[in-house]
């Protein structure tokens, strides 16, 4: 992951372009605490995009086949990576800005709903992929889905896994805005530009109040969603999931 502070805006940057920027646990882990460090007095915004063509293909596959810890050390797992990027997002009192420069899937979707202001380049893909390899959506994914695009549009791109552009998405509110890809990159300098003109503080405040006020606290959606993701952890389907993935063939799920 690269890391950067210019003038006033914490840049993170998803560095594994030969896997899409795919997350893995260490990934998840970085990311939350470099997120943790933003400081108001310091920061006025964070931007977060990905080297190369994916913004973020999502869970690394490649650590998913490994065999899964115990329920309860595997429920700390996903509670202390991506589960704390979702408390550290939520919570961030900096601004976060998602620059969608290309495809965000599974896990990489979650983080761009998780952003408090998101634009995508016009030839960015979407997928709540999570289903494909037999889990349920995390990082957040079954609470700010719903509140972003609906109860269901999420249900049904959180069942079928289905691909969409970034049309699409700014249609679903997923992102503000799809612009041509030789644009991303000003159209998100004028809002951290904006931003920049704002008081962070209030900002701050203002986030905090909206994400308070919605209809369940956060944190037991989140602690929720992280007891259920240890059981798809477990399962049938997600050990075929991961199988097909790696052997470059269509999933064959129980019925």
């Amino acid at each position: 992951m690269h890391v950067d502070t210019d003038d006033g805006v914490l840049e993170i940057r998803f560095d594994r372009p030969g896997v899409l920027n795919a997350m893995s646990q260490a990934v998840a882990t970085e990311l939350a605490e470099t997120i943790e460090r933003a400081d108001p007095d310091d920061h006025h915004a964070i931007v977060i995009s990905g080297e190369g063509d994916a913004f973020s293909a999502g869970g690394d596959i490649e650590a998913m086949a490994e065999p899964p810890s115990p329920p309860r050390e595997s429920y700390e797992e996903v509670t202390e990576t991506f589960g704390r990027v979702v408390e550290a997002m939520l919570e961030s009192p900096v601004p976060i800005v998602a620059k969608v420069n290309g495809d965000a899937i599974g896990a990489g979707l979650a983080v761009v709903a998780l952003s408090d202001i998101a634009y995508a380049s016009a030839d960015a893909t979407f997928s709540c992929a999570f289903v494909r390899v037999g889990l349920i959506p995390d990082t957040g994914g079954t609470f700010m889905l719903p509140h972003i695009v609906g109860l269901r549009a999420a249900k049904k791109l959180a069942f079928t896994g289905e691909f969409f552009d970034a049309e699409r998405a700014a249609d679903l509110e997923l992102v503000n805005e799809a612009v041509p890809a030789d644009e991303l990159d000003d159209r998100v300098r004028e809002t951290v530009e904006r931003l920049g003109r704002r008081p962070t503080d209030v900002i701050g405040m203002t986030k905090q109040a909206l994400h308070e006020n919605m209809a369940r606290h956060w944190r037991e959606a989140a602690d929720y969603e992280n007891t259920l993701q240890v059981q798809a952890r477990g399962s049938d389907s997600h050990e075929e999931g991961v199988a097909a993935f790696l052997e470059g063939r269509e999933p064959e799920f129980d019925e």
